[in-house]
């Protein structure tokens, strides 16, 4: 069993002017304690992100593990920690016989039938969501709420991450709700650092 940081950083490349502000503002996440990181590029080509991914890994001290959306591929070849996939991906069978037994592997659910499926399958912890509304996806899954999250707590022992309009207003009534992480994105983008440690101050 694998044990998460309660903050779990996106950095999705959509959120930024250029390749050099999405790198400054993964910098001054780690300075701020951000020990977990995915990232997040649905616009790029192959060589784009993977260029990309070196570059994190270089500049990111290996106290942060780095985590591949979607790339099983992309995780091997940047020298990431691990590899997050959807329910339209790869499946996690499928990804684990690419990574092998030690890199992280994660997966997305939306609901309790997926939240099920995903508990008996190679993933080390499981994503749930969106619990609030979200605007970092142009179609979004319903939202499912606290009470969403406190059912796919009781549906799993796997460590469960909450996603989905997540902010320094609501993060600790998702712990309390039973997730053991919360992924963020857009409310760790302005003033990074600071966000950041704001953020690992109220999750306690």
């Amino acid at each position: 069993m694998i044990a998460l940081p309660r903050l779990y950083a996106i950095v999705d490349s959509s959120c930024f002017p250029d390749a050099g502000a999405m790198f400054a503002a993964c910098e001054e996440w780690a300075a701020g304690g951000v020990r977990l990181l995915q990232y997040r590029n649905k616009g790029g080509d192959a060589r784009q992100m993977l260029e990309q991914a070196r570059e994190l890994r270089r500049r990111l001290s290996p106290s942060v593990k780095l985590i591949m959306n979607d790339r099983a591929d992309l995780c091997l070849a940047a020298g990431f920690d691990g590899v997050h996939v959807g329910q339209d991906d790869l499946s996690p069978a499928g990804t684990r016989k690419v990574i092998g037994p030690s890199l992280w592997l994660g997966v997305s659910t939306h609901n309790p039938e997926q939240v099920r499926e995903a508990d008996v399958t190679a993933a080390d912890y499981i994503a749930v969501g969106p619990v609030f509304a979200t605007t970092s996806k142009k179609r979004p899954d319903p939202v499912i709420g606290i009470a969403g999250v406190r059912r796919a707590q009781e549906l799993t022992r796997k460590p469960l991450v909450a996603i989905g309009g997540i902010t320094r207003t609501n993060c600790r009534s998702v712990l309390e709700a039973g997730a053991d992480a919360v992924a963020v994105i857009s409310d760790l983008v302005h003033h990074p650092r600071k966000s950041a440690e704001e953020f690992l101050r109220i999750l306690g």
